[in-house]
């Protein structure tokens, strides 16, 4: 048996146990550690800052590069049908829709579990311990630092191992090794009408969905896998009481990617298709679910495009201000001997380093508009000055008197 209070001491705090089944622990970090430390952190701050400058020009040229990619893709496709290949569009951009075909079952050969589509994936849960941390850190008079960290453990599936080695109190709570892993079984290729689909096609189709196991499935299960094999809740259960789980216990599920109907554009290569290799740089592979348009299949890529773009954007903006705000920690720390001086500098760094992210990203993304995008970025110049000027003239005119009137 535990017993209910487990202290640990060291050099730099102590914890207690209890039989809550949590472990806190309190660190101490003194003023010139600290200070040390926010050093080291400007160096890193401004390595971050180097790479988020690259990071958001390398972005912008990505977007062009694919938004051209797909305009010169829009424009040189070709809609053809699925129930024969035409010879005469060897090596073009071809769009096809149709059904896909397979005469070939999938099967899981662990738990004798077949179906029939395009991919069938075995998803693997353990019933394990669970490490949650939380830190609560306050600034003491003088400038040190004072971390009270508690531990807390609780049991529950996961997909994952969690590797109880590391636990702050691994006694108590270890975590055996998964018998079981994911897998997926796979067509290696399928049909659609006349042309021949291969895994870089397949593997596109997505639109997996959970695939519930019956109770009448469990007699296969038994023969491939024996005794110890239970269906519960549409899944394998590996274990004594799905009811009661114990540490170790494993669930088992299934994911099923159909077959059905798929839209492809990219290059015609025999029967079958390839990446299409544009002049502006991308290659191109598209696949979606169902019967779906050229145009459709190229404006949601357009779609995409814009989408990731601005999500690059604006992580790159964030990360530039973490970076301004490491080169700025110095300040902070060095103020922490009266801690609410540090508090105030602390906030004014931040807007600091959050300003300097606009202008600095800001700068980048501008002048790699100009460096991909010349013309427009002209244009735009050329536009906003125009309307700039319009105002101002219309301005000066409202401002002028209105004429005597003549008797």
């Amino acid at each position: 048996m535990r017993p209910a209070h487990f202290w640990a001491e060291s050099g730099i705090g102590q914890g207690i146990f209890d039989m809550s089944d949590t472990f806190t622990e309190t660190t101490t970090k003194s003023w010139f550690s600290r200070v040390a430390s926010s050093v080291a952190g400007v160096l890193f701050g401004f390595l971050l800052v180097l790479a988020m400058i690259v990071g958001l020009f390398w972005n912008e040229g990505r977007a062009v590069t694919t938004a051209r990619s797909l305009a010169e893709g829009g424009g040189a496709v070709v809609s053809v049908g699925s129930d024969t290949v035409d010879p005469a569009n060897e090596g073009r951009l071809v769009h096809v829709s149709g059904p896909v075909t397979s005469d070939e079952t999938l099967t899981d050969p662990d738990f004798g579990i077949s179906a029939v589509g395009v991919a069938l994936i075995r998803r693997t849960e353990m019933y394990q311990w669970k490490e949650d941390k939380k830190s609560e850190t306050r600034t003491k008079l003088g400038g040190g630092e004072e971390t009270v960290t508690t531990y807390s453990y609780s049991r529950g599936w996961d997909d994952e191992r969690q590797d109880s080695s590391g636990f702050k109190v691994p006694a108590g709570h270890e975590n055996p090794d998964m018998q079981w892993n994911d897998r997926t079984f796979a067509l290696d290729s399928a049909a659609m009408g006349a042309w021949r689909l291969d895994t870089q096609v397949l593997s596109r189709m997505g639109g997996e969905a959970a695939l519930s196991l019956k109770p009448s499935d469990q007699a296969t299960i038994a023969a491939a896998y024996g005794d110890g094999a239970k269906v519960a809740g549409g899944r394998i259960y590996l274990g004594q009481d799905p009811a009661a789980p114990r540490i170790g216990d494993q669930r088992i599920g299934y994911e099923l990617a159909p077959l059905g109907d798929i839209s492809v554009v990219a290059k015609q290569r025999g029967d079958g298709f390839a990446y299409y290799q544009t002049q502006a740089g991308d290659a191109l592979l598209m696949v979606d679910r169902g019967r779906v348009s050229a145009a459709d299949m190229f404006a949601a890529a357009v779609s995409a495009n814009t989408a990731a773009t601005w999500i690059l954007r604006v992580v790159g903006l964030l990360l530039l201000a973490v970076g301004f705000g490491l080169i700025m920690g110095p300040i902070g720390v060095l103020l922490d001997v009266l801690p609410f001086l540090g508090s105030i500098a602390r906030m004014g760094t931040g807007v600091i380093a959050f300003v300097l992210a606009i202008l600095v990203g800001g700068a980048v993304i501008a002048f790699a508009w100009f460096w991909y995008r010349p013309l427009l970025a002209i244009g735009i110049l050329v536009a906003a000055g125009a309307f700039a000027w319009g105002i101002s003239r219309l301005g000066k005119a409202r401002q002028q008197p209105a004429p005597a009137a003549t008797a």
